[in-house]
């Protein structure tokens, strides 16, 4: 199994990141530390992968992989073979591609991604 080395001190914030990301009801801020893009996700009331992103990257289904820690709020996510998952506060999640996601309740699902940061709400090409 390969090791991650971080060879640096370094500290970043989402509140000011390095890229904002911002289609329909959703807010991706991405910051880069070291040889890591860390993303902070955030889904408003409302927001369904296949509205909101879909649009944007022009796949049938999310084809990220997705390792992360939900800070707030609460997410469905239902592979194309039918299976489901539900993630709120306080859990941390592995989704693999081939899924479709939603905001479940009123309060916005606030996210950090470990993995699917770098490519996750980006138009192919950019």
């Amino acid at each position: 199994m390969p090791t991650n080395i971080v060879t640096q001190l370094e500290v970043k914030s989402h509140n000011t990141p390095d890229e904002k990301r911002r289609p329909d009801k959703t807010e991706v801020d991405i910051v880069k530390v070291g040889d890591y893009t860390i993303g902070r996700m955030t889904f408003s009331p409302g927001w369904r992968w296949s509205d909101c992103i879909k649009p944007v990257v022009q796949t049938e289904s999310c084809q990220n992989n997705h390792v992360g820690f939900c800070v707030s709020g609460a997410l469905s996510v239902e592979t194309i073979d039918g299976n489901r998952i539900n993630i709120s506060a306080g859990d941390s999640y592995t989704i693999p591609p081939g899924h479709d996601a939603w905001v479940d309740g009123d309060e916005a699902f606030v996210g950090i991604e470990f993995l699917s940061a770098a490519e996750f709400a980006k138009a192919p090409g950019t």
